[in-house]
């Protein structure tokens, strides 16, 4: 019988911490675990006996993996035969890709290197630059036009879903990007903004008022077809899938940032003549008020001419001043009329978020939670009882939720989060 030889491995403190934490791992397979105890074991200069026993394996098994982690057969090193060091300085290799399943031998790869390149950029490929009038690849589709051009001689739709999933390829999924222009301007938008917020409630002390204001548009009054089924034990709400539809409204709303209190009114409309309504509304609301700051984003209506006279008259201007719409003066492009409105002289002015950059009007926290709490498991019957709610969510808001937000913006998308 052959001997149960001692065994002569060193592991160093790297190796016993890795092998010991493989040992502990839930999600690590019983062969890994066995393979990790026995070098762990095998270190402690224990017989191979011992640890066959211990971890419950046969001897040769303990023998096998000793060998491979030491790289040569088992026995008392020797001046012929010693165990294999580092060189000095160098730390020792860890021994966790050793306890790896060595390679077998098997089927030959059914397609060569070439081939498999030639099946991914295909699949990296436009369909239509291969005369097929669809958007994107399907696995079906891909083996129809790799056989069709030559790449392979057969192949199955399943080893296509292989190939795409080995190379992580999703020719059926794809993903919105937007390639913004840049603004000049950007960085220097953002500063005021957030140096807006944090002064809104000194501000607010002195009179001066800071509101966030934007409309949301298109929200559907939708009425299901069935009553929902209540809430069971272990089960959720049940909502009929069918609806109908009964029209759409437009919300315009107005967040004070230094109280959270909103001002809202609906519209079946967003023209400038709504938006203005908004505005004078909010201004009507606070007569007390020294002067007021809206921020808000860069849709046409929120620089239009209705806007300039209102803030012209307010500061006491005369129109003839204004110029022409398209023409001339103040009056005469977009940009010229923005410029106007953002004045700081004003009584009444209007700071205009960067372009691509509404997260940074606090109202889209705000509109955030009126779809969560209202639209998106709203019943309702018509137009009227959509704004009715609409409107009833406003002053529930106002009366038992409504608190500044703390504005925590450090150069990622938007983090603002109401304080507590």
């Amino acid at each position: 019988m052959r001997p149960l030889l001692h065994t002569p491995l060193v592991l160093s403190s790297q190796d016993k911490a890795e092998l010991e934490s493989l040992s502990r791992r839930r999600a690590a397979s019983r062969r890994a675990v066995e393979r990790a105890r026995i070098i762990l074991l095998a270190g402690q200069n224990r017989p191979v006996s011992t640890i066959a026993a211990t971890v419950q394996v046969c001897a040769n098994t303990v023998r096998k993996w000793i060998k491979r982690c030491i790289g040569q057969p088992l026995g008392t090193p020797t001046t012929e035969n010693p165990a294999r060091q580092p060189p000095a300085g160098e730390p020792p290799p860890s021994k966790l890709p050793l306890l790896a399943d060595a390679p077998r031998s098997g089927r030959p790869d059914t397609f060569t290197a070439q081939q498999f390149c030639a099946l991914i950029a295909l699949a990296c490929e436009k369909p239509e630059e291969h005369g097929r009038p669809i958007t994107h690849w399907t696995a079906r589709e891909l083996k129809d036009q790799a056989i069709q051009a030559g790449l392979v001689a057969s192949i199955s739709v399943r080893q296509v879903n292989r190939l795409l999933r080995a190379t992580d390829l999703q020719p059926h999924r794809s993903r919105y990007w937007l390639n913004a222009k840049p603004d000049p301007q950007k960085e220097e938008k953002i500063r005021a903004l957030c140096a807006l917020y944090q002064q809104a409630q000194p501000a607010a002390a002195r009179g001066q008022l800071t509101f966030s204001v934007d409309e949301m548009t298109g929200i559907q009054a939708l009425a299901r077809i069935a009553p929902d089924h209540p809430m069971q034990p272990g089960q959720p709400v049940r909502r009929e899938f069918e609806y109908e539809r009964r029209g759409t409204l437009s919300l315009l709303a107005g967040l004070e940032v230094a109280t959270g209190q909103v001002q809202a009114c609906c519209r079946p409309t967003r023209t400038e003549a709504d938006f203005l309504d908004l505005i004078d509304g909010v201004v009507q609301a606070h007569p007390q008020a020294v002067g007021f700051t809206f921020v808000l984003d860069n849709l046409n209506t929120h620089q239009s001419e209705s806007l300039v006279r209102y803030v012209a008259r307010d500061a006491a201007l005369a129109e003839s001043l204004l110029g022409v719409k398209g023409k001339q003066g103040v009056l005469a492009s977009q940009a010229s009329r923005a410029c106007f409105l953002s004045d700081p002289a004003h009584r009444i002015r209007f700071c205009y978020t960067p372009k691509h950059a509404s997260w940074m009007n606090q109202i889209e926290i705000w509109f955030g939670i009126l779809v969560r709490k209202v639209i998106r498991r709203g019943d309702f019957a018509s137009l009227a009882d959509l704004q009715h709610k609409l409107e009833a969510f406003v002053d529930y808001f106002n009366r038992t939720m409504a608190k500044p937000f703390k504005w925590t913006y450090q150069g990622k998308p938007l983090q603002g989060i109401a304080s507590g």
